[in-house]
């Protein structure tokens, strides 16, 4: 199977449940938020089909443990094998599924409504590397052990993206068009900077800070839970990670580069129509613009990301 890219709301979540419900012998699955009744049953009746499923689920969310707590307790009661994140990082925000340890699904949207109605994506992969890597860092997670990257296919935060996405950014040489909604960061910020006025067609859509301001940024007219790059439409990063300190050097997240080119063609081809509508939009909304985000070592920001 080649990469595939995952739109949402255009494809719904049919993919995910599909996914879990032709697993013949494995599932693993991240979860920080989930309220969709189909997924959870799905998962439920892998069990009964005699699959191993773990769901490893975030210790804490932004509106504390509660709802993730009475998520677990429906997971266990469905046969489901359930582990909690450790509570070393602000969040454990990593959005993955691991099926037969063959195909990995690496998603930058939550198992939610909400996140159904919003623009989202996910890439799905059954490179080996990939595949392989995923279940040693979720397997990691799992056990609350130290993780450390093996390879530089996976962008895994705290242990890699950064230079992963710093050194992806400075590569661009015709344009980069990235999703992001909360494009924070000083050093990547500098870094869009430089690649545009060295002439490189740099588009956001989302929102950044006054540190941002000189860059071309548009607002969808509709959510946004979307943290993806496209590279000279040779590359494509899409993954959980906001590029802002938080998210790069304090929360678990994880996402991927591919060069697949049906991905990279829809990604194009998708991005290019919201910039359009967020464009349309502009008359009718003001983007409101976030505050500048402190230096790493400084002191940190509030954490009040989804």
């Amino acid at each position: 199977m080649k990469t595939e890219l995952l739109v949402l709301p255009d494809d719904g979540m049919a993919a995910i449940v599909h996914a879990i419900r032709t697993a013949r012998e494995s599932v693993r699955v991240t979860i920080f938020r989930s309220d969709l009744p189909e997924v959870e049953k799905a998962l439920g009746d892998s069990v009964r089909r005699g699959v191993r499923v773990h769901a490893l689920i975030a210790h804490v969310a932004r509106e504390g443990g509660k709802l993730l707590r009475k998520l677990e307790l429906r997971l266990l009661g469905e046969g489901v094998t359930v582990s909690r994140t450790a509570d070393d990082l602000l969040r454990y925000h990593d959005k993955m599924l691991i099926v037969d340890e063959r195909a990995l699904y690496v998603l930058g949207f939550n198992f939610t409504r909400l996140d159904g109605r919003s623009r989202s994506m996910g890439l799905v992969t059954e490179r080996t590397e990939l595949v392989a890597e995923a279940v040693r860092l979720f397997e990691a997670d799992a056990l609350r052990q130290p993780f450390e990257p093996a390879t530089d296919s996976l962008l895994v935060s705290p242990a890699n993206a950064r230079v992963q996405l710093a050194e992806l950014l400075r590569s661009a040489e015709r344009n980069l068009w990235i999703y992001d909604p909360r494009l924070l960061d000083r050093q990547m910020l500098s870094i869009l900077h430089e690649r545009a006025g060295a002439g490189v067609d740099v588009r956001v859509i989302g929102r950044t800070s006054a540190a941002g301001a000189r860059l071309p940024v548009a607002t969808l007219p509709t959510r946004l839970h979307l943290r993806a790059a496209l590279v000279d439409e040779a590359r494509l990063f899409l993954g959980s990670q906001s590029l802002r300190v938080a998210e790069l050097d304090r929360r678990r997240e994880v996402g991927v580069v591919t060069d697949d080119g049906d991905a990279i063609g829809r990604y194009a081809e998708l991005f290019r129509a919201d910039w359009k509508s967020a464009e349309r939009a502009k008359s009718e909304v003001v983007a409101e613009s976030l505050p500048d985000e402190p230096a790493p070592d400084e002191a940190p920001v509030a954490e009040a990301a989804p």
